[in-house]
């Protein structure tokens, strides 16, 4: 993970097609000799004599044959106060992809060459301006889908998780600094003392992973989504339900059973937290075999659902396909929805109550608009279950890391039964050593290329 020298990447750092404004990114010990190169400024001083970090106005030209690109304003940036910690130039063109591509394609030919995806951002960590974990939260902050998204992985931008996972490695090397004088003063018989004082170290340590790894599974929902489906037979308010969250008429709403053939699959943000949510069609036998086709889809989303909203009619009684559905989801995390209740009702509301015992059931009327908000709130304390609050910005999002977490509690609760065992305490450091390593993966200070390269692999170009 060496970046050799005097090697300068470039790409564009704006999103393609038409637009205001177009930036050229360039990083690397040549940048500014690079684009010193194309770049005139109105002045006539060069671009290495101009004052750093201050917006120069010119234009780009095509130094081959004098060819004026593009009017620009251009920005240097000199090492190591840059977000590379590398020499730094932006170039500020016209939007759109003719200017940007000429651009870019006069920088590759003055030497620079087409950076990496994520190769700004691996250039920041491996030059030590920002761990992994802080890596990992610029793409977070990119792909956030909801306010509450976008304040956590900002916090892990600014060290959040870094600093709790600090607070945790700091104790690990005490209890390493502990085995070590008992190891190395064996006669002070300090050994019986070091154990105590190791057992509490101990304890503390798993403790605070706990606290961390119990914020994983609201923190993957805040990162990805909660995958919600909406399920139940043909006709009983799915459609409706869907476009009563979105606030749109999204799905086609019909008295026609089978309406709804394919999933519809929207994204929505629900008091900050965000929902990929699954319209799905109607599950019930049919012999249309597009219908059929969708209802077999429907049977795979939910498996991957988080959650299933059952959406049923309680101007019907329970049919046999509700019944099929009902044994089909019994496993899943549900909340029942008992939908046009402004009707006369036929359900027997009992026999669900009972089959449902624990979960929650809710009477709606999604003519009348009756019920969403006990929805909402139900859905918000079922993410958060009183454990982790939107006020709490450090979680635990990604997978990575929580398997991280987990390897490095197994190894100190190793640690731990070693020590209450009566087991050498010099043998004890064998597995307080893992458990610092496995925390060490997570901010990149025990990584191997291979997942450097896999972690910054789905990047963006020119970040």
């Amino acid at each position: 993970m060496v970046i050799k020298e005097g090697d300068t990447i470039t790409a564009v750092a704006t999103a393609p097609g038409d637009s205001g404004i177009g930036i050229v990114r360039i990083s690397g010990p040549l940048a500014i000799k690079i684009a010193a190169q194309a770049f005139r400024s109105v002045t006539g001083v060069s671009l290495a004599g101009l004052p750093d970090r201050r917006m120069n106005y010119g234009y780009i030209y095509n130094p081959d044959n004098g060819e004026k690109i593009d009017e620009v304003l251009v920005t240097a940036m000199k090492a190591p106060h840059t977000y590379t910690r590398e020499n730094v130039v932006e170039i500020y063109c016209h939007g759109g992809n003719v200017p940007v591509r000429k651009i870019l394609e006069v920088i590759v030919g003055l030497g620079a060459r087409i950076a990496q995806p994520g190769e700004f951002t691996k250039r920041a960590f491996l030059n030590g301006r920002i761990d992994l974990s802080q890596a990992e939260a610029v793409m977070d902050i990119i792909h956030s889908k909801s306010e509450m998204g976008l304040k956590t992985a900002v916090d892990q931008l600014e060290g959040g998780l870094s600093k709790r996972l600090d607070v945790i490695k700091d104790k690990l090397l005490s209890i390493m600094s502990r085995i070590e004088a008992s190891i190395d003063f064996p006669e002070h018989d300090i050994e019986e003392l070091t154990r105590e004082a190791l057992l509490q170290d101990t304890r503390v340590s798993i403790a605070m992973m706990d606290k961390l790894l119990s914020t994983s599974s609201t923190g993957k929902i805040v990162r990805e989504g909660l995958k919600t489906a909406i399920i139940g037979k043909p006709n009983v308010g799915k459609s409706s339900l869907l476009n009563a969250l979105l606030r749109e008429n999204r799905a086609i709403v019909t008295e026609i059973p089978g309406t709804t053939r394919d999933v519809i699959e929207e994204y929505i943000t629900l008091r900050g937290i965000p929902l990929r949510i699954m319209d799905t069609a109607g599950i019930r036998e049919t012999d249309d075999f597009v219908e059929s086709i969708g209802v077999e889809k429907t049977r795979e989303y939910l498996q991957r659902a988080d959650l299933v909203l059952l959406v049923l009619d309680a101007a019907r009684p329970l049919s046999q396909e509700d019944r099929i559905i009902l044994d089909i989801i019994r496993d899943k995390k549900i909340i029942v929805l008992i939908n046009k209740t402004d009707l006369d009702i036929q359900l027997d509301i009992e026999e669900i109550t009972e089959r449902f015992s624990g979960r929650p059931v809710i009477h709606m009327s999604l003519t009348q608009e009756k019920g969403l908000g006990t929805l909402e709130e139900t859905i918000y304390e079922m993410v958060f279950s009183d454990r982790v609050r939107s006020s709490d910005a450090v979680m635990v999002t990604s997978v990575r890391h929580e398997d991280c977490l987990k390897r490095a509690k197994v190894s100190l609760s190793d640690a731990q039964q070693a020590i209450i065992s009566g087991i050498p305490v010099d043998l004890v450091s064998i597995d307080v050593k893992a458990a610092l390593e496995a925390l060490g993966e997570i901010t990149g200070e025990n990584i191997t290329e291979e997942i450097v390269d896999r972690i910054f692999h789905d990047f963006c170009i020119g970040k």
